[in-house]
């Protein structure tokens, strides 16, 4: 079998498993309701997903590569200057985590049931917002905007300032209320602490 083939059936799979998550909740969601849904027998889910539990961490990490890709984008545009790119990969996390939180709020709720279990994949999530902030302050660095002690805790520092407005836990209690001029000034804030020399 192809590794396209392979890929097309793993999102089919996922895809079924969002639905039936939607419909059901990760209580009532079982290999064998996934394998119904796509009429497969579910040994041929056991091949692509070793266990509900991969198969939940799957859909966990699709939905936080969902996340990261319009982030990404803003770190790899090195023709930005650093301090702008910074402000926009924050206000685009911020963005983003809202809009899954806000926009269909019982999806969210099974993903959220699903991600309380995976806590290696929301590691490697959490790593990787932490390495994209330290991408960004890097480039400032070579580029002389500002210099850190420690990319990584600056990182860390912004990412933890800034967390009421782009947690997923944080955005549900405030329901969307607060207004993202707010975190703008934050960054701002964040920003010229960096530059201070």
């Amino acid at each position: 079998m192809s590794e396209a083939m392979t890929d097309s059936i793993r999102d089919r799979i996922l895809d079924a498993t969002v639905e039936q998550l939607r419909r059901h909740g990760p209580g009532k969601t079982g290999v064998v309701d996934v394998a119904r849904a796509l009429d497969m027998s579910h040994s041929n889910v056991y091949k692509h997903f070793a266990s509900k539990s991969a198969l939940f961490d799957a859909v966990a990490e699709r939905w936080l590569a969902q996340v990261m890709a319009p982030l990404t984008k803003i770190t790899l545009d090195a023709k930005t200057p650093a301090p702008k790119r910074l402000k926009a990969w924050v206000r685009a996390l911020a963005e983003v985590k809202r809009k899954k939180v806000l926009d269909d709020p019982e999806l969210f709720a099974v993903y959220g049931a699903i991600t309380a279990n995976a806590h290696a994949v929301v590691e490697r999530h959490v790593t990787h917002l932490g390495e994209e902030v330290m991408a960004i302050l890097n480039d400032g660095v070579a580029a002389g905007d500002w210099s850190l002690k420690s990319a990584e805790a600056s990182a860390r520092m912004i990412l933890n300032a800034t967390s009421r407005f782009h947690h997923p836990a944080m955005v549900q209690l405030d329901a969307g209320k607060s207004d993202l001029k707010e975190l703008d000034a934050l960054v701002d804030v964040l920003v010229a602490g960096l530059s201070a020399r």
